[in-house]
């Protein structure tokens, strides 16, 4: 009796001292959860913005989107937790921050193709291809992947009769559309194959991320600096042609386009032919003349895919029907301070003065706007 006693007693008093620790616990962990403006979990069994732990919580991210304050007043900040997050979607609120659980569990994908057929008839064409589209200032994207999974190299394996072979395979993962301005992008994975991302407005910054593809898969006409990035280009099992890094098609009175770094060009693996990849070459939308493509490799490291060639020509069909060519020295397309088997010494390769290397930093691409880059802590 007495030991039964003393024993009811120690639970009493253990429960009484578990109370508040439990209480600290769950306030602490709606504090953290406050901070978030929604969570996306696929996991989730309850009903879409249901508050749990001081925030609400979705299934998809197309479904939190909606469910922010439409005026963007305020920053919003979404965590997105583990996952494959099948979803087309584009952001019109400015302020918009995505967070990722991790980088690489994280995922928003989509697999349309500039030939495939739209829901409503049609074709998407290469503006309509995107996973994620941007049309709003002040985006910002943290620790997760961005990536269009449409099987470029199953459909280039396709026989050329084959009526299920699309001829325009364009799929762009990221687009940064009119509207967009100061995007900042850390420790975010952006992944295809032809035309991979889109900066195509405004400034954007990508710091410690990495960009695959094959294709021209950074192109457009936005100003954009990738500071200490990895730049892979994906093997099309060419010994002579796998691909071209860029096609910037800046405006001719904008002093910038595109600047590496203190990057890295990489292969996507080590049997990759050598010499079979140049830096990029001049995109002129609709055969626009005015379109002078700007893309500058400062202090990167280059695998030996990049050869002597450097760049590569290009050509469009202007408004009589007639195919017009563009040579890689009509563009502004330089390097300084080359290093790795990729730094081969070419006529075609044209670097710059080291004066005018020091002019050319990620400060006077961005004019003014200095994001940070700092990760947002995530509670696991």
């Amino acid at each position: 009796m007495i030991a039964r006693a003393a024993l009811l007693a120690a639970a009493c008093a253990g429960a009484a001292a578990a109370q508040p620790a439990a209480q600290g616990a769950a306030q602490g962990a709606a504090r953290s959860a406050s901070r978030w403006s929604a969570v996306v979990d696929a996991r989730f069994a309850g009903t879409d913005g249901d508050s749990v732990a001081g925030a609400p919580v979705y299934r998809t991210l197309g479904a939190a989107l909606d469910g922010l304050p439409v005026n963007g007043a305020r920053r919003a900040t979404v965590l997105i937790r583990k996952g494959r997050y099948r979803e087309k979607l584009t952001i019109d609120r400015p302020r918009v921050t995505l967070v990722g659980e991790h980088r690489d569990s994280t995922v928003l994908t989509y697999d349309a193709a500039a030939g495939h057929a739209t829901p409503t008839g049609g074709r998407w064409g290469t503006r309509g291809s995107y996973t994620l589209r941007i049309i709003a200032p002040d985006f910002r994207a943290e620790r997760l992947t961005i990536e269009n999974a449409f099987d470029y190299p199953a459909n280039a394996r396709k026989a050329a009769d084959d009526p299920t072979r699309l001829r325009d395979a364009q799929a762009t993962a990221l687009m940064l559309d009119l509207g967009s301005d100061r995007a900042a992008f850390v420790d975010v994975r952006i992944l295809g194959h032809q035309d991979t991302l889109f900066p195509n407005a405004g400034r954007s910054w990508f710091h410690r991320c990495v960009v695959a593809g094959s294709v021209d898969f950074i192109f457009g006409a936005g100003q954009a600096v990738f500071d200490a990035c990895e730049i892979v280009s994906r093997d099309r099992g060419s010994r002579t042609n796998n691909g071209y890094v860029t096609a910037p098609s800046t405006p001719a009175d904008a002093p910038h386009g595109f600047l590496f770094w203190r990057s890295r060009l990489t292969k996507e693996h080590a049997a990759m032919a050598p010499a079979s990849v140049t830096l990029g070459r001049p995109w002129h939308p609709f055969a626009d003349p005015d379109a002078v493509g700007s893309a500058v490799f400062v202090d990167c490291w280059m695998d030996d895919h990049v050869g002597a060639k450097g760049w590569d020509r290009m050509s469009m069909i202007d408004s009589t029907d007639t195919r017009v060519w563009w040579e890689p020295s009509s563009a502004r397309f330089f390097e300084f301070g080359t290093r790795g088997p990729g730094a081969v010494a070419s006529p075609t390769r044209r670097t710059l003065t080291r004066a005018q290397a020091a002019r050319l930093t990620p400060a006077a691409v961005l004019r003014g706007w200095s994001p940070s880059p700092d990760l947002t802590p995530v509670d696991r």
